[in-house]
C-alpha cells in the first residue's frame, strides 16, 4: 500500500495527523505544543522550557520513575525539546508499542506539578543557563536575540535567565500550563507504520477531559534598525561575531530560495564562507544560516577568530553578503538545491523524520506535503529566484553583535 496522509480533528478540537506507511518497520509519534518563549510574558521568560522538564516528573497515574521505566520497557528513542515557538514531546518505537507510547506522552501532558518538584528543577535549570553562560557562541547568540529583536518576544531567552528563573512560581507554571496547554493548541503527529483509526481511537479515550484554552499568539511586527554592539569578557581568548538581518517566514513560498541561499553563503563545506574564511585559515568557524519562524524570518551570519584577525573577518564576512548579488553563480546554486534535496531525503527517509516534518508543517501552515513535492519545490529553486530575493531582502537591517577578550567594551570595538 502507498503511502497515505490522514487528519482528522477530535470531538474536543484536538487536532491529528498521520503518514502512515506500511512498509515501514517502527512508528513514531509526537506531540507539539503551540507554546514557546514567544509566548511568555517577560516576567515568566523560560516557563515553556522549564514546563518540558516538569511533565517528566509524573503525572496522577505515573511516578518519575515509571514514565522512564516504562519507556525504557518498550525500548523508545523518546525525548522532548523548547523552541521560541513550540514544545515538543516525541518517541519512537516498534509498530506494537506505539498504543504504549501514545498512552505515556499523553500522561505526560497531564502532569502533577508538585511544588516539591518544582523547587529541584529549578536548580537544575539554573544550572542549565550557567553552561549557556560558558559556551561563548551561545552566550552571544541570545545577546544578539536581544538586540535584534528588542521588546518584541522573540528577544526572550528560551531558558530564561537567571532572575526570571529564580522569581518564577510554581502558581505561575501552573497559571501558564492551563493557559497554553489545550487541545485547541496541541496537534498530534504520527508517522510510519500505524493503525489511524486505532490511533483515533486511544487518543479519543485519553484526550476526551482535555478543553480549549482559546489561546493565541501576537504578531506584533518587530521594530528593527541596523546597529553594532559589543560586549567584552577578560576570560575569552577568542573573537566571536554574529549578526541577525531579516528574511522570509515559514509562511513565504521564498523559503526556498532562503535555503539555498543560505547554502551557498554558508554553509560548513563548500560555501563562500568557507572559502573566504575557513579555507585561507582566517577563521575558525564561520556559517551563514535561515532560520523560519512564524510569520518572520532571519538570517544568521556567526564567525570565530584569532583577535588579530578580527577586523579582517568581520569586514569579509560583511562584504561577502553585500557582494553577492552581483555574483550569482549557477553551479552554486545546483550544487546547494541539489545537497539541500538529499539531506531532506535523507531525513524523511525514517518514521520519525516524517513525522517531525508533518508536524512542524501542520503547525505552522495546517496543511501537508508529501515529501517528494517538498524535494521538487527545493530542486525547482532557480537563480533568478534567489537573485530576485537578495534584491528584495538584501541583508538589512542587520544588527551585528561581537563577543571579545578584554574588560572594556568600548576599548575592545575600537580594535576591530
Amino acid at each position: 500500500m502507498a503511502i497515505q496522509f490522514k487528519q482528522q480533528q477530535l470531538s474536543n478540537g484536538l487536532t491529528v495527523v498521520a503518514e502512515c506507511d506500511d512498509a515501514a518497520h517502527t512508528s513514531a509519534v509526537g506531540f507539539f505544543v503551540r507554546a514557546g518563549s514567544r509566548d511568555e510574558s517577560r516576567e515568566v521568560m523560560g516557563v515553556s522550557h522549564f514546563l518540558e522538564h516538569m511533565v517528566f516528573k509524573g503525572s496522577e497515574r505515573r511516578s518519575a520513575a515509571d514514565v522512564n521505566r516504562e519507556f525504557d520497557e518498550i525500548g523508545a528513542n523518546y525525548n522532548a525539546y523548547t523552541s521560541q515557538e513550540a514544545t515538543v514531546f516525541y518517541g519512537q518505537v516498534l509498530p506494537e508499542m506505539l498504543p504504549r507510547a501514545v498512552d505515556l506522552i499523553a500522561d505526560l501532558l497531564c502532569p502533577s506539578l508538585r511544588d516539591e518538584d518544582f523547587e529541584v528543577e529549578k536548580q537544575v535549570i539554573l544550572e542549565e543557563i550557567g553552561m549557556y553562560e560558558d559556551r561563548p557562541a551561545l552566550r552571544l547568540q541570545e545577546h544578539l536575540l536581544e538586540k535584534h529583536f528588542g521588546e518584541h518576544p522573540l528577544a526572550h531567552r528560551v531558558l530564561g535567565t537567571p532572575e526570571s528563573i529564580q522569581a518564577l512560581t510554581a502558581v505561575q507554571m501552573r497559571q501558564y500550563f492551563q493557559q497554553r496547554y489545550g487541545a485547541d493548541s496541541i496537534i498530534v503527529a504520527a508517522g510510519g507504520k500505524l493503525d489511524f483509526a486505532q490511533l483515533i481511537d486511544q487518543l479519543e479515550d485519553l484526550t476526551g477531559r482535555w478543553g480549549p484554552t482559546g489561546a493565541q499568539r501576537r504578531y506584533d511586527e518587530p521594530v528593527l534598525k541596523s546597529a553594532e554592539h559589543t560586549l567584552a569578557d577578560p576570560r575569552l581568548s577568542r573573537h566571536y561575531v554574529a549578526m541577525l538581518c531579516p528574511a522570509p517566514s515559514t509562511q513565504d513560498e521564498r523559503r526556498y530560495a532562503a535555503r539555498v541561499l543560505a547554502d551557498v553563503i554558508g554553509d560548513a563545506d563548500g560555501s563562500r564562507f568557507y572559502w573566504n574564511l575557513i579555507d585561507p585559515g582566517l577563521a575558525d568557524e564561520a556559517e551563514f544560516s535561515y532560520f523560519s519562524a512564524d510569520r518572520l524570518g532571519s538570517y544568521f551570519a556567526f564567525a570565530s577568530c584569532d583577535v588579530k584577525r578580527s577586523g579582517q573577518v568581520e569586514q569579509i564576512m560583511l562584504r561577502t553578503l553585500d557582494d553577492y548579488a552581483a555574483s550569482i553563480d549557477d553551479g552554486e546554486i545546483e550544487r546547494a538545491r541539489n545537497k539541500i534535496a538529499t539531506e531532506s531525503t535523507v531525513r524523511g527517509e525514517t518514521p520519525m523524520g516524517r513525522m517531525q516534518s508533518v508536524g512542524t508543517r501542520w503547525l505552522y501552515l495546517n496543511d501537508y506535503t508529501p515529501l517528494e513535492e517538498e524535494v521538487q519545490r527545493i530542486l525547482a529553486v532557480t537563480p533568478d529566484q534567489v537573485r530576485e530575493l537578495v534584491e528584495q531582502m538584501p541583508f538589512q537591517p542587520r544588527t551585528l553583535c561581537r563577543l571579545c577578550p578584554g574588560e572594556d567594551a568600548a576599548a575592545a570595538k575600537r580594535h576591530q
